[in-house]
C-alpha cells in the first residue's frame, strides 16, 4: 500500500486556543498554547468496518452516496464516536447503513489511509472485521446509495473501490480463503 506522508489536517485552521483564545503555536503534530498550557496532539480518526458475508460467502459492499469517493464501492462501516468501543461502533454503523444486525467474526486488520485525497485530508485508522448477518434485510440507508453482494472472485475493479486501503486489503482477504 502506498505511503501517505505526514498529515496536517487535524490542526489545519487552528489559530486560537479553545480554552483561552490566545494564539496557538503549531509544532510537529500538535498545537500548544503559551498562555494557558493547552496542548492537543493530532491523531488518526478511528473507523470500524465490516466485510459482511452471506451464507454463500459473498461480501456486501456499499456504494458511497457522498464525497469523498461518492459513487464508489466501500466496505460497510464508518467513524467511531468518541469513547465508543470499536465493535459497538461496527454494529451501529452496519445497522445505520444497511439495516442489518451482524455478528463480528475474525479481525481482518488495521489499515492507514486518509479521508479523501486533499493534502489536508484527515488521517484515518481503519479497523476491519469479517461479519455475518444475524437478522434483517439489506436496505441502503444513511450514507449509502446502493448495496450489493459480490462473490470473492468477482469483486469490483480497483478503480471502482473507495479509498486507497480498500482495494489491496479486499483482494488479499478475498484470496485468503
Amino acid at each position: 500500500m502506498p505511503e501517505y506522508g505526514t498529515r496536517v489536517g487535524a490542526h489545519l485552521g487552528w489559530r486560537f486556543c479553545p480554552r483561552c483564545a490566545a494564539p496557538l503555536a503549531h509544532e510537529d503534530g500538535c498545537v500548544e498554547c503559551g498562555a494557558c498550557g493547552f496542548v492537543h496532539y493530532a491523531g488518526s480518526a478511528p473507523t470500524a468496518s465490516a466485510f459482511v458475508l452471506d451464507s454463500s460467502g459473498r461480501v456486501l459492499l456499499a456504494r458511497r452516496a457522498h464525497q469523498p469517493d461518492e459513487g464508489l464501492w466501500d466496505a460497510v462501516g464508518g467513524f467511531l464516536d468518541e469513547g465508543e468501543h470499536p465493535l459497538e461502533g461496527l454494529h451501529r454503523e452496519v445497522l445505520e447503513e444497511t439495516g442489518l444486525t451482524v455478528s463480528a467474526g475474525e479481525f481482518v486488520g488495521a489499515f492507514m489511509d486518509t479521508y479523501g485525497d486533499e493534502p489536508d485530508a484527515p488521517a484515518t485508522l481503519n479497523l476491519v472485521w469479517e461479519a455475518t448477518v444475524v437478522s434483517g434485510e439489506p436496505v441502503p440507508a444513511d450514507d449509502v446509495s446502493e448495496l450489493r453482494w459480490f462473490p470473492r472472485d468477482a469483486l469490483p475493479a480497483e478503480a471502482e473501490l473507495a479509498f486507497r486501503w480498500l482495494a489491496p486489503v479486499l483482494r488479499a482477504w478475498a484470496g485468503s480463503v
